[in-house]
């Protein structure tokens, strides 16, 4: 995998981590959580309709069921993918070891708190769940400006457009606003976006490199007008 290279452009791409190897590389912990919450969190989904369990969050149960899927797991796989593709993209040291591990353990809070409504006030819960987001997109900030890769400065504003919209469900939540949903929405638009953006830059590259190693006569089609027009057709109508 081009995950598990060792060195990018002359920088050691892992430092030598005695921990537990889960917490090496950003995808590891993100990638699996994704995987098992998405699993955890329909399958509470499905027993609390049929009555078994009660979901004591501040949300009502379908607020806090559309509050998971995408803050939850959907942020978790973003965050596994973004902590893999910056430091390529920069060719600095990725996040590993225990300042991996503490963010691993903020978005697990989030979790945690979002499920038990009755640990904390709302607002603390609030601030414990958005924190994530942010610590996250203050992480990747830090390390485009200082590889200076601008070109990849837009995922950050992105990012910033999903942390925004978990502020604006917990500002609904708690009775600050009135979106009807709103956030959810813009949330999903994101997640679209943000696969929109990465796929058809990614897609295209990871085909040409594996078609040059086949030593194929054709070629893909590089990243263009087209692919940006594609985009800003998905975004207008995302917005619309």
């Amino acid at each position: 995998m081009a995950t598990e290279s060792i060195k990018t452009r002359g920088v050691p791409r892992y430092k030598a981590w005695e921990g537990v190897a889960l917490f090496k590389q950003g995808f590891r912990p993100f990638f699996l959580a994704a995987g098992l919450s998405a699993l955890v969190l329909v399958m509470n989904w499905v027993i609390s309709l049929l009555g078994y369990i009660d979901v004591y969050s501040n949300f009502d149960p379908v607020d806090w069921h559309a509050h998971e899927m995408v803050f939850g797991m959907a942020s978790a796989a973003i965050a596994g993918f973004l902590l893999t593709a910056v430091p390529n993209w920069t060719g600095r040291m990725p996040l590993q070891g225990w300042p991996l591990i503490g963010l691993f353990l903020l978005w697990l809070a989030g979790r945690i708190v979002m499920y038990l409504g009755s640990i904390a006030s709302a607002e603390v819960i609030a601030v414990i769940d958005t924190s994530f987001l942010f610590v996250l997109l203050g992480v990747l900030l830090r390390e485009i400006i200082a590889g200076r890769n601008w070109r990849n400065l837009p995922i950050t504003f992105v990012l910033g457009l999903l942390a925004t919209a978990n502020i604006f469900s917990h500002l609904e939540a708690l009775g600050y606003v009135e979106t009807d949903g709103m956030s959810y929405r813009m949330a999903i638009a994101v997640v679209i976006s943000l696969i929109t953006l990465i796929g058809g830059r990614v897609i295209p590259s990871f085909t040409r490199n594996w078609l040059s190693k086949q030593k194929s006569a054709e070629m893909s089609q590089p990243f263009g007008k087209f692919d940006v027009s594609a985009m800003e057709i998905t975004v207008g109508a995302l917005v619309a």
